[in-house]
């Protein structure tokens, strides 16, 4: 029996299986990142659609940087040109872009994209969509943590004092409401270091589908998964 859960207000997305998608098909994992970008579009506006005030999609790890140099060049020039195409979407469907993650070492022509983009929708309310870029879940809470202790210092505050809400208060995710469902495609079971402080009682969805391939369908069968779920929170 279904626990009547309604719609999330907030589902973040493990985008996987864009190389696997591109090897299947005997192409270049560079094609396959291409055609998760039109999945994160397809996936954005079926989440407006559905009236979700909060998306995050998980697009480039703090681990990611191993990967073979002209693959994250290719990732980096992608994500570019996203935010430049995409910005009049953006801003036509009330939509406002957040980064998470630490931008120190996203090349700058990026950055700055990134940083016009944010800006310039800084002020809408339809829904929130974040990119996690150059982001880990561990990276997050140590920055978290220096910048609360920085806090803790400037207020005259002893360490004692310091408490959850103050602390989430320095995370990337400050001001949104934690996940409330989790996505991941392409069958792996695992969070790989993405939002681990917020998912602490989320749900969470595995599907085999590959991200190029995840339709408006899957999603609403996450959706319905979702209705069903019991919620404890640990209770």
């Amino acid at each position: 029996m279904g626990s009547g859960n309604g719609l999330p207000v907030h589902i973040a997305f493990i985008m996987d299986g864009n190389g696997r998608w591109a090897e299947a098909k005997r192409l270049p994992r560079a094609m396959g990142h291409r055609a998760g970008a039109q999945t994160v579009r397809r996936v954005t506006a079926f989440a407006r659609r559905r009236g979700i005030p909060f998306l995050t999609l998980y697009a480039f790890s703090t681990e990611n940087w191993s990967r073979p140099r002209g693959e994250v060049d290719a990732l980096m020039e992608l994500l570019s040109a996203f935010l430049d195409d995409e910005l009049p979407t953006l801003l036509e469907n009330d939509i406002r872009l957040r980064m998470l993650g630490d931008p120190a070492a996203i090349p700058s022509a990026t950055r700055e994209r990134l940083a016009l983009v944010q800006e310039k929708t800084a002020g809408l309310k339809g829904m929130t969509l974040s990119l996690a870029v150059n982001y880990g879940g561990r990276d997050e809470i140590v920055r978290a943590a220096r910048r609360a202790a920085g806090g803790l210092a400037a207020a005259g505050r002893s360490p004692e004092s310091l408490d959850r809400e103050f602390f989430e208060s320095f995370l990337d995710t400050a001001g949104m409401p934690d996940p409330d469902l989790v996505i991941r495609t392409a069958g792996e079971k695992r969070l790989s270091n993405f939002l681990v402080w917020q998912s602490a009682y989320a749900e969470l969805y595995f599907t085999p589908r590959t991200w190029p391939d995840f339709s408006d369908a899957d999603f609403e069968a996450a959706l319905d998964e979702y209705e069903k779920r019991i919620r404890k929170f640990g209770s």
